[in-house]
This record gives C-alpha cells, sequence and structure tokens, in this order.
C-alpha cells in the first residue's frame, strides 16, 4: 500500500516545481523531502523524477500519479476531519454536494436551517454536476438524481427525497400555449433544445420518453443548462423539456405544460458517505433535506 505521508510530499514537489519549493512549502529539509521521493519511488517500482539541468523533470508516470492521487488525499484530508470532530466530540465540519436546480431551490434553505441549530458548523457546498462518472468532488453528502452511473457508490447510505416529473417549456405564443397538458408525440415537430450538462442522464431520460413517443428529437440549440435553455425559449427560438424542479421559476413569455404519455421522472436522492454516517451534522442535513424535498413536491 502506498504510504499516504510520501504521496503528500510528492504532490507538493509536482505542484511546487522543485525539491527546494517544496521543502519550503512544507516547513522541512530538502534532504527530507528527497528521501522520502525515492522511498516512494522503491515502494512503487516507479521511476518518477528525472534530472533536467540543474533541477529536476517529472515522468509521466509522476503526472499519472499526481492526477489519480488528488482526489484521494481530499478524501483522507475529510477522514482527517471526521477524526478530529470525533475526538472533540462536535460535528465541525460538513460537505454536501448538488446539481444545479436542486442548488438553486434547496440548498439555501438547508444552509440556513442547519446554521440555525448548529451555528459553529462549517459548511462546504460543491457542485458536483458535470463530471465523468467517480471523478467529482468528494462530499459527505451528495444530492443527485437517482441513476447507476452516480448514485451506486459502495457504503454510501441511499436516502430517496423526490420524484420529479418533466415538464415542457413553450415560448407564451406558441400553439400550444393554452394547454394544461401536452402529449409527448405532439412535440415531434418542433425545433429542441437541449437543457442538461455534457448530455447527461436528464438528456437521456428525455431522448428515451421520445422514443417511447415514436421520434427522435431535433436539437436546435445545445444549451446545456435549464436557465440558458428556458431563455432560448422564451426569446422563440423552441421548446424543452427539463425537470419541474428547474422550472419553477420562468419568465412571464415562457408557458409550462405538463406531459403526458409518457412523463419521464427522475428520483432525486442523498447519497451519504461511509465516513459521514456517525456525523450528527450529517445526520441532521439528510433529515431537514427530507423536509424541505417534501414541501417542494407539495409545491409542485
Amino acid at each position: 500500500m502506498v504510504d499516504a505521508h510520501r504521496l503528500r510530499i510528492f504532490l507538493s514537489v509536482m505542484a511546487s516545481g522543485s525539491v527546494n519549493a517544496a521543502a519550503g512549502h512544507l516547513g522541512i529539509s530538502p534532504s527530507a523531502v528527497s528521501q522520502q521521493v525515492s522511498a516512494l519511488q522503491k515502494e512503487t517500482g516507479l521511476t518518477l523524477f528525472t534530472r533536467h539541468g540543474r533541477g529536476i523533470e517529472p515522468t509521466p508516470a509522476a503526472h499519472t500519479l499526481a492526477a489519480e492521487s488528488e482526489q484521494l488525499m481530499a478524501e483522507l484530508k475529510r477522514v482527517d476531519a471526521v477524526v478530529d470532530d470525533l475526538r472533540e466530540g462536535g460535528t465541525g465540519e460538513l460537505s454536501i454536494g448538488y446539481f444545479a436546480s436542486a442548488g438553486y431551490r434547496w440548498m439555501p434553505q438547508l444552509a440556513k436551517r442547519l446554521q440555525a441549530k448548529l451555528p459553529e458548523l462549517t459548511l462546504q457546498m460543491v457542485l458536483t454536476e458535470g463530471y465523468p462518472p467517480g471523478q467529482a468532488p468528494p462530499v459527505d453528502i451528495d444530492v443527485v438524481p437517482d441513476d447507476p452511473t452516480t448514485s451506486i457508490r459502495p457504503g454510501y447510505h441511499v436516502t430517496p427525497l423526490m420524484t420529479d416529473h418533466f415538464v415542457a417549456l413553450v415560448p407564451a405564443d406558441h400553439r400550444l400555449a393554452g394547454r394544461r397538458r401536452v402529449e409527448m408525440a405532439e412535440l415531434a415537430d418542433e425545433a429542441w433544445i437541449s437543457n442538461d450538462i455534457s448530455a447527461g442522464i436528464t438528456q437521456e431520460m428525455v431522448d428515451r420518453a421520445c422514443r417511447a413517443a415514436g421520434f427522435r428529437p431535433r436539437y436546435t440549440v445545445e444549451a446545456q443548462d435549464h436557465y440558458t435553455a428556458t431563455a432560448f425559449v422564451a426569446a422563440g427560438v423552441g421548446i424543452t423539456v427539463l425537470p419541474d424542479l428547474a422550472s419553477r421559476t420562468i419568465p412571464k413569455t415562457v408557458r409550462r405544460l405538463r406531459l403526458t404519455n409518457p412523463n419521464p421522472v427522475r428520483d432525486i436522492v442523498a447519497l451519504t458517505a461511509p465516513v459521514a454516517r456517525s456525523n450528527e451534522a450529517a445526520k441532521l442535513a439528510v433529515d431537514l433535506l427530507q423536509q424541505i424535498a417534501a414541501a417542494s413536491a407539495r409545491r409542485r
């Protein structure tokens, strides 16, 4: 197993550009830095640096190891904070991940309620949307759409929060604007605007529902976020289909229609990391999230 202390020193050398600079940043001697890097090379069987003039140059193996180690170091730092909290009997820090519409709708309420109950809590909110699977920053609680690529994580506790129905947004002067509901097939000939970052699970759900209705949507604009997509709809460029949670605030020039036959839905869950299972602040945050989500569902 790779020694975490040596890995930290190695990463400091990579970031600092030299042994002497890393030693200065870490507050140890250059010889101690060199010894730890040499020990890491022996431990891994890798050549991490080569001589280059009067300095050193990272090898391709070093760049790969550094890239793969950053998330591990962040996770170890978080574990250290948990250990400190447990030792002191407190709940000092909590990190919560979110996707855009949950961040806008739920996170401010959650932060306010947590601070009211735990005024000493240091709260970190992290946008975890848009990363490739497994590469999002590590957090204690991650609020995500339920999807095998993001929500199945070994050891994590899954708490259901809300089922979010999809809706269609159309310009106020659109032929369907006076309706309350629309069947998916009625949108087949429209100009569509995508609204999901990196063609993620939300767009896949929409495309799957369109295929079930017998057509493929013709995307004329790739907006990649629901705020921009809504603005395109308001300008009369086309229509978009997105989760209801993302459509709660729309311009007066846009109409929201309920979808039928089919109506895609996404389940939103909170994932609690194993390291946070005993954190009282995490337990409180999940309870509050359930309350906030339930209130949001009632307002639909």
